[in-house]
């Protein structure tokens, strides 16, 4: 490899083969680097794009950023097919392949905890989002009255915010019970801040953002788990994504990620090659 690395996950020796025209960033093929018992996926990605001052410049531009998140997204899934990766943030670049064992030694104890953590897991993704215009169509048959005076107005305008917070009330009670139930069949959850619909795009106010570390064993119970709940509510949509690599549950290794290549950094940009090869 002569240009810079890209590290997409670490995970322990697998024996099944990814798939033979699996593409990464920039085209490239991902590759295989073991170093103490640990494997970093990588793909070489040219200087004159994901050195410090160009990826900056990149990530600005949405365009970009999508395909390269898409291209990272799909190594990240085909090895989870095959075993279970701890993947790495997005843009993770180092110098070359000292830099990279620099990292994976600087976090071995936490990648090796963390992916003992994982063995055997994957990430589910639920969301429930409140369609207002669909819970008010259900609560009433009746059109509107046209108001006849000044306070018949002001009675509407109350009845329709108090309508509002009842729903409100009942999506997130709902919500609630969900997360209740489905952490029971879970190891592990996490709870993340609702979503903007204006960033997301989806339709509806996003009352529940929630993650669960699920064992492959019980993916399909969760999955019906899941499926039982999405006509209890009208005007509720249930959403369910995965199952993907546990990106929410691996809190300690991205800090280890993190702090090793704060230190494998230089003048020269990401992950300067360092004297002292491992």
């Amino acid at each position: 490899m002569t240009g810079l690395r890209y590290v997409y996950a670490v995970c322990r020796p697998f024996g099944a083969a990814l798939q033979s025209q699996l593409t990464g960033v920039a085209g490239a093929p991902p590759k295989l680097m073991s170093h103490h018992g640990l494997i970093a996926v990588v793909s070489e990605v040219p200087e004159r794009d994901f050195a410090e001052g160009p990826l900056k410049a990149h990530l600005e531009d949405l365009d970009w950023l999508t395909a390269t998140a898409r291209a990272h997204q799909g190594v990240i899934d085909a090895l989870t097919a095959v075993t279970t990766p701890l993947p790495l943030r997005l843009g993770t670049v180092f110098r070359d392949d000292s830099g990279v064992r620099v990292m994976m030694e600087e976090g071995e104890d936490a990648f090796r905890r963390t992916l003992d953590r994982l063995e055997g897991r994957v990430e589910w993704g639920v969301k429930v989002y409140l369609d207002t215009e669909a819970a008010e169509a259900a609560a009433t048959e009746r059109p509107p009255e046209k108001a006849a005076s000044g306070r018949d107005y002001l009675r509407q305008r109350r009845m329709r915010n108090r309508s509002h917070e009842d729903m409100w009330q009942k999506a997130e009670t709902f919500a609630r019970r969900l997360h209740e139930s489905l952490s029971e069949g879970a190891e592990d959850f996490r709870l993340h801040a609702p979503q903007n619909p204006t960033l997301s795009g989806s339709a509806g106010r996003n009352v529940l953002n929630a993650a669960y570390l699920v064992p492959r064993g019980k993916s399909e119970e969760f999955v019906e788990a899941v499926d039982r709940t999405k006509d209890d509510a009208p005007g509720l949509r249930v959403e369910l994504t995965g199952p993907w690599a546990a990106y929410s549950f691996t809190e300690e290794a991205q800090g280890a990620e993190q702090a090793a290549q704060r230190e494998a950094e230089g003048p020269e940009g990401p992950g300067r090659a360092e004297e002292e090869d491992a």
